[in-house]
């Protein structure tokens, strides 16, 4: 476990029925009233010169993503090309935050993405499903960052979440928080399986306990995915760990995302919601490459006040 700057939560870990107690004594979720204030987040419009700064923002926060077993080295090295120069044609155009691909391409996506700023990112953990041996999760780790990965998607097992080992999934991050060396830790929480958003509390202050650098929504496989409820909630974690132990962790939304405007009102609720130390790529991304292109039609949009066709922009 990593050292926790507030002493009332260094020893909630140390046993399955004190942190049992812990996660089940934190506040409930009202889910009526997390949907009503998520709804009035999104109702939020902004000026014109902001909804440039939030599109280039949010582009800046992206996660440009292959996850598909037909993925090849040719794909990945499109992608990283792309994630470098978003538009080909704009050089004003931010960079994405990283390229997330399997670990058996992350040494092609390192060799492409040489001396940009981009980050290469690695799902790992017997992605999607999480179901395998601690064994060959941890190795599924060690593989990626050999290769380069700076950064590391893991999955919890859900099924052990739901069944109340909390302890033995605290125990899987933390292993895998170990393996990861220098390269940061997003948490995959799957929340589309975690059914009610006290779950997903509970899920997100577990992962942040064991020293997650980041809580993430989905895998991308699963329906529901990224809700604005569910985002609200894991704001509200971050916040809270942060106003407990003072330690700034970031949130990752995946899956469902692909219109500007609703990247825009989830920038919104970032700053409402945790405040703005979060509106960063080191502490707020998108993992939904169809969203890239959206934003670019936008913001091509925004500059000329002509809507240009999908050709504009390249179809992953």
């Amino acid at each position: 476990m990593t050292a926790l700057a507030s002493s009332a939560l260094s020893d909630v870990t140390r046993d399955d029925a004190t942190l049992r107690r812990f996660l089940h004594g934190l506040p409930g979720v009202d889910q009526v009233g997390a949907d009503g204030r998520a709804a009035g987040l999104a109702t939020r419009s902004i000026k014109t010169t902001a909804k440039a700064w939030a599109i280039d923002t949010a582009i800046s926060m992206i996660d440009l993503t292959t996850l598909e077993g037909a993925d090849t080295p040719g794909k990945v090295r499109s992608i990283c090309a792309k994630a470098m120069r978003p538009d080909p044609s704009d050089p004003s155009v931010p960079a994405v935050a990283a390229v997330c691909v399997y670990p058996d391409l992350v040494e092609t996506a390192v060799t492409a993405l040489r001396g940009s700023p981009v980050e290469v990112a690695s799902v790992a953990t017997a992605f999607p499903s999480g179901r395998a041996a601690l064994s060959t999760k941890l190795q599924d780790v060690r593989d990626a960052v050999a290769a380069g990965a700076t950064e590391i998607d893991m999955v919890i097992d859900r099924g052990a979440f739901l069944a109340g080992r909390y302890l033995q999934v605290f125990e899987e991050i933390v292993a895998t928080k170990a393996e990861c060396g220098t390269a940061h830790l997003k948490v995959i929480l799957e929340t589309g399986e975690l059914v009610t958003l006290d779950n997903v509390r509970r899920a997100s202050w577990l992962s942040l306990l064991a020293g997650g650098d980041f809580v993430k929504t989905s895998t991308g496989k699963i329906n529901p995915a990224a809700r604005p409820p569910v985002a609200l909630v894991m704001l509200e974690a971050v916040r809270d760990f942060r106003d407990r132990t003072g330690e700034l962790r970031g949130v990752k939304l995946a899956g469902g995302i692909r219109a500007s405007k609703e990247a825009v009102r989830y920038l919104v609720m970032v700053n409402e919601v945790a405040g703005d130390d979060w509106l960063t790529p080191a502490l707020f991304r998108f993992g939904a490459s169809s969203l890239l292109n959206d934003l670019l039609l936008q913001r091509h949009k925004l500059r000329t006040g002509a809507y240009d066709g999908p050709d504009y922009v390249t179809v992953d």
